[in-house]
């Protein structure tokens, strides 16, 4: 509420009129009915106040006109009324053209409200026509009372504006709107008073009201810092705050203002217990294994936030609400016990989902997956996947256990069998794995995130015998302990704009095939991101692994390191770097080298990468320098709220016979 009060200014003297001399002065008329006439006039009254009234004698001295016979009639009734409802007519010639106008806005620019007023400006809203000069006129009056309330929006309470229609020389059905805007003077905070009960830490109402003495009365910036106070009280302890409405005393004469704040802090509290709700997909027991917080501590309604998009996240509910509910239970530290209410509303638990890609080199390939999120409550889910594609088909089944203890601990167990059949192998697989894994997830990106579990494989492959000279069939059992831990420091998991990324992945092995043969996997990967201005991104990525322990030909194919494809070497068909036997066909190696540089330029929802990618892999157990494989292309990207959709096209720089000149490449998610 704003009140404009005077400012010490003095009432005007008061104007004395003179008497007129004696000799200039009228003697009095007579009455014109004297007072004894006038009382003899009256009827007497009776001292009995029950009495009837005396009858009144009516003399007519006036005779009033006639009365018209139609205004004699009764009104008639509502229900006679006829209530259709009168038709618009439009009078105006369909003929007649439109007038054009041009609008001119003058005085806002210097205060820098030029831009804001095009925006909401209802003359600048018309296009520049309107039926005739009235409406023009009308236009141009909602411009005036827009520039007078933008004006006081930056503290101008004493500007004016007013509109003005000119006719252009020599442009008969055109007109120059004008709006004149004076904004006088600027009007500054002169005090600042907030009232507001005492807080922990002291002053924490008014450290966190970035206002000060001279400011202008800017209402961005007043809202704002209100809006600050809102904000930090209950992230602060205070989860009961109220910012009251405001009031500013304007003075005149000075350009000030006394401004004053209510704010109704409530009790400072600690985190105490859970209640559900509703329709439950899980209890209260599983509420607090998502929460970052224990009971006791000071109140952060950031952590509530948090706890309520994690609930989200497990996809069991239709809605969900976390609110806090008072207690009046005081602490040992003075601070009040508040609990959560958890408002829960189950959602349907299944769901069906269909994913696919190509690529030159491993062909299409469709995923259908169906899930029921919570069989095995809380959180436990089975998912039944199904895989066909032109080179890969198979099926799997899964349990999952999500926030297994832990926010974002997962533990897995799934059985599956596969057929891969593709330029360096040809396999049917078996596998039942198990995995422990503390993931990031849109919610929360960790910084560190790990994974181990194990790994049983049985596998029948085709693998190429050099001193046979052609493929022939073999089995494998594989068992495996497979680990890996991450560093992330990247703004996004799908689409990162800065930072960097590195990953260390780790399997000791041991094949079975008619001895016992041990090995280790190791994978070292490293990703980086550069902006470079607002919509360009440089990212780099290299990668190098090795498998020591064991010969190449005493690996599964399945097992070895290949380069080339839409997550490798881009240009080059899939898993077709590395040693080739005699016939052509890539044969992997026991190590492998990769880098790629990419150039992210994105324009609203789309974007253009260009891109080149180097690597190969190698026999040895070691990678090496040279003999690296190039590959350079273009992609474009459609982004969405899941991440961008990828078509990359790519073509070597330096093939081998029976490289393609152009490969093609669709994905969702960046490269890297």
């Amino acid at each position: 509420m704003i009140v404009a009060a005077a400012g010490s200014q003095q009432l005007p003297p008061a104007i004395v009129v003179p008497t007129p001399p004696l000799a200039l002065q009228q003697a009095p008329e007579p009455p014109i009915v004297s007072d004894d006439t006038f009382d003899k006039a009256l009827p007497p009254l009776s001292s009995d106040i029950n009495a009837p009234l005396e009858p009144m004698t009516i003399v007519p001295e006036v005779v009033a006109p006639a009365v018209p016979p139609e205004l004699a009639e009764p009104l008639p009734t509502l229900a006679t009324f006829d209530t259709t409802p009168l038709v618009d007519v439009n009078v105006t010639d369909a003929k007649a053209p439109d007038i054009r106008y041009d609008t001119v806005q003058r005085g806002l620019g210097e205060i820098g409200l030029a831009g804001q007023f095009d925006g909401f400006s209802a003359l600048k809203d018309g296009g520049g026509k309107a039926p005739n000069a009235t409406v023009v006129s009308a236009r141009a009056r909602e411009d005036e009372a827009l520039a007078v309330r933008l004006m006081k929006s930056l503290g101008y309470y004493d500007g004016t504006a007013v509109s003005t229609l000119e006719v252009i020389p020599g442009e008969t059905a055109r007109v120059r709107a004008i709006v004149s805007a004076t904004p006088g003077k600027r009007y500054t905070l002169g005090s600042i008073t907030v009232l507001a009960q005492p807080t922990t830490p002291p002053g924490l109402v008014e450290s966190q009201l970035a206002l000060k003495i001279g400011d202008p009365i800017d209402a961005a910036r007043v809202q704002g810092a209100e809006a600050n106070v809102a904000l930090i009280l209950p992230q602060q302890g205070y989860p009961f705050a109220k910012v009251g409405q405001r009031d500013v005393l304007l003075d005149d004469l000075a350009g000030t203002g006394a401004y004053t704040l209510p704010v109704d802090v409530g009790p400072r509290a600690s985190f105490g217990t859970f209640t559900s709700e509703g329709r439950l997909a899980f209890g209260a027991e599983h509420v607090s294994v998502l929460t970052r917080f224990k009971p006791g501590e000071l109140y952060d309604n950031r952590k509530v936030d948090d706890l309520r998009a994690g609930l989200i996240a497990t996809g069991l509910f239709s809605t969900v609400s976390v609110e806090p509910v008072r207690t009046r239970n005081l602490n040992p530290d003075g601070t009040e016990q508040v609990n959560l209410l958890i408002e829960q509303e189950r959602g349907p638990p299944r769901s069906l989902s269909v994913s696919g890609g190509y690529s030159t080199g491993q062909g299409i390939r469709l995923e259908g997956a169906f899930t029921h999120r919570n069989l095995f409550p809380p959180e436990g889910a089975l998912i039944v996947t199904a895989v066909a594609g032109t080179q890969e088909q198979g099926a799997s089944a899964t349990f999952r256990r999500s926030n297994a203890g832990r926010r974002d601990k997962t533990v897995t167990f799934a059985a599956g069998a596969n057929h891969s059949n593709y330029d360096a192998f040809d396999a049917f697989t078996t596998t039942v794995s198990g995995r422990i894994s503390y993931d990031s997830t849109p919610i929360w990106q960790k910084k560190l995130t790990y994974a181990y579990g194990f790994e049983l494989t049985g596998t029948n492959e085709s693998v190429f015998d050099f001193g046979l000279g052609l493929r022939k069939r073999g089995s494998y059992f594989i068992a495996a302990l497979p680990g890996q831990v991450g560093f992330d420091r990247s703004d996004s998991l799908l689409n990162p704009t800065k930072g960097y990324r590195l990953k260390l992945s780790l399997s000791p092995e041991t094949s079975v095939r008619g001895a016992v043969r041990p090995y280790a996997r190791v994978l070292i990967e490293a990703s980086g991101y550069y902006p470079i201005g607002d919509s360009i991104v440089l990212a780099g990525r290299v990668r190098a692994g090795s498998i020591a322990g064991t010969g190449r030909d005493d690996l599964a194919p399945s097992r070895r390191y290949y380069g080339g494809g839409g997550g490798s070497v881009r240009g080059y068909g899939y898993q077709r770097l590395g040693p080739l036997d005699t016939q052509g066909n890539p044969v992997g190696g026991r190590s492998i080298n990769e880098f790629a540089l990419e150039a992210r330029y994105r324009f609203g929802n789309y974007g253009i990468v260009p891109f080149i990618d180097g690597g190969n892999a190698y026999e040895s157990s070691l990678p090496k320098g040279g003999d690296l494989r190039l590959g350079v292309g273009i992609g474009g990207r459609f982004y969405t709220n899941f991440g961008p959709v990828r078509v990359d096209v790519a073509t070597p720089l330096n093939p081998r016979k029976g490289d393609g000149k152009v490969a093609l490449y669709i994905s969702i998610g960046q490269a890297f």
